[in-house]
């Protein structure tokens, strides 16, 4: 048998190790705690605002504030989630959670559309028994949908679900949708592939019965074949309180949507953020400009194409040192936001152009609440980041 011989431990010697260890765990258990401390701040950040700073929680793609129940904000981010075959975390597939729970009827009022998974969803409904009817664009609608290998539509009106379109030169640019004349989604956002996955885009849900009434005004009007501007107007009915919160809707072409856009932005006190897919009304520009010159904190993201040209308002602007930006997608930066004073937001269909304003059926939301606003220049700082300075040397100054 072989004898194992066994080192005798030096008393001296061995405390030093003890304690060494010892404050081994001790410094692990800081790291730890300090982690943990770090993660719940992180944590209670994201709650309160909705974003996380270092991008550990925050999914990036939809923003989902914490509300009080009647309003959620929704945006794209078409550098993580940009796969249309995949819904989960995409504004499509929030939008079949709605359908999935309408019970009595869903509305829509939508530009355009190409996604066969809100088309089951809808189909869906409708054999459960909900009432579903879409208006939609008779060229971008209905005639894009007969040439798509998809035709969506046409299954839609095989399933039994009513499909209308506007028979007409204007566009019907609208992108609303209303659930059981209760909760009303709109915004910038087609529901399509480019739209959901591609653009940069916005989804303002709210729940309340008084706004789903104006928004269900609206899609009877049209459904009854009153389009653009000769449909009847309502503007002094289309104004409700929500919780303290004023929400006012506005609709082109009968609502003079820009002469109303541009009293707000001369309003003005403190600042004007907007990001813009097309601007090119001179009087909605006119009063950007006026409100910066009077010292009013200006900044804003044009989609690139097209914001150099004579029509665009961004070389007024650029050239007067209004510090503006040209979107940084590689797709289509398709916002039509500005928010005013960090508390008022203008969101919705409408393109600031006069095309948009005269001939279309558009619609436009203004929600003045600052938690609401707060999530919109979250999302203009994201994209601002990503945007980059006009080249002078494209840029005609008058």
């Amino acid at each position: 048998m072989t004898k194992t011989k066994t080192k005798r431990s030096d008393p001296k010697k061995s405390k030093p190790k003890a304690s060494a260890a010892a404050g081994k765990q001790k410094g692990s258990f800081s790291r730890v705690a300090f982690v943990a401390v770090i993660l719940v701040i992180l944590l209670g950040y994201y709650l309160v605002t909705g974003t996380d700073p270092l991008e550990l929680l925050d999914p990036g793609q939809v923003i989902i504030p914490p509300t009080d129940g009647w309003w959620q904000v929704y945006f794209t981010d078409p550098q993580r989630i940009n796969d249309p075959e995949e819904l989960q975390g995409s504004i499509p597939g929030v939008l079949i959670d709605y359908i999935d729970a309408a019970q009595r009827s869903i509305h829509i009022a939508a530009f355009e559309f190409d996604l066969p998974q809100v088309a089951e969803a809808l189909i869906a409904a409708h054999r459960r028994g909900v009432e579903v009817r879409w208006v939609t664009d008779d060229e971008h609608g209905i005639e894009a949908d007969e040439d798509d290998v998809l035709e969506l539509f046409a299954k839609l009106e095989k399933a039994g679900i009513q499909v209308k379109d506007d028979g007409r030169g204007g566009l019907m640019h609208n992108k609303f949708w209303i659930f059981d004349d209760q909760t009303v989604w709109t915004g910038s956002t087609n529901i399509t592939a480019n739209g959901s996955f591609r653009n940069n885009n916005n989804v303002l849900v709210i729940d309340d019965p008084a706004l789903a009434a104006i928004y269900e005004r609206e899609f009877a009007e049209m459904w009854a074949g009153e389009f653009g501007p000769t449909s009847p107007s309502t503007v002094y009915d289309q104004a409700v309180v929500i919780d303290g919160t004023p929400v006012q809707v506005l609709f082109a072409a009968e609502d003079e949507v820009a002469g109303r856009l541009t009293t707000l932005i001369e309003g003005a006190h403190s600042s004007i953020r907007f990001m813009a897919f097309s601007f090119t009304h001179d009087e909605i520009g006119g009063a950007v400009l006026a409100r910066a010159r009077a010292g009013v904190d200006v900044k804003g993201i044009f989609e690139t194409r097209g914001s150099e040209t004579e029509y665009s308002e961004m070389p007024a602007l650029y050239c007067a040192r209004v510090p503006v930006r040209q979107d940084g997608n590689p797709g289509t930066f398709h916002h039509k936001v500005f928010v005013i004073d960090e508390e008022m937001v203008v969101t919705g269909s409408l393109n600031f152009s006069e095309n948009a304003d005269k001939s279309n059926d558009e619609n436009v939301i203004i929600v003045t609440n600052p938690d609401i606003a707060a999530r919109y220049l979250q999302e203009f700082e994201r994209r601002w980041a990503e945007a980059t300075q006009p080249d002078s040397s494209d840029v005609k100054c008058r």
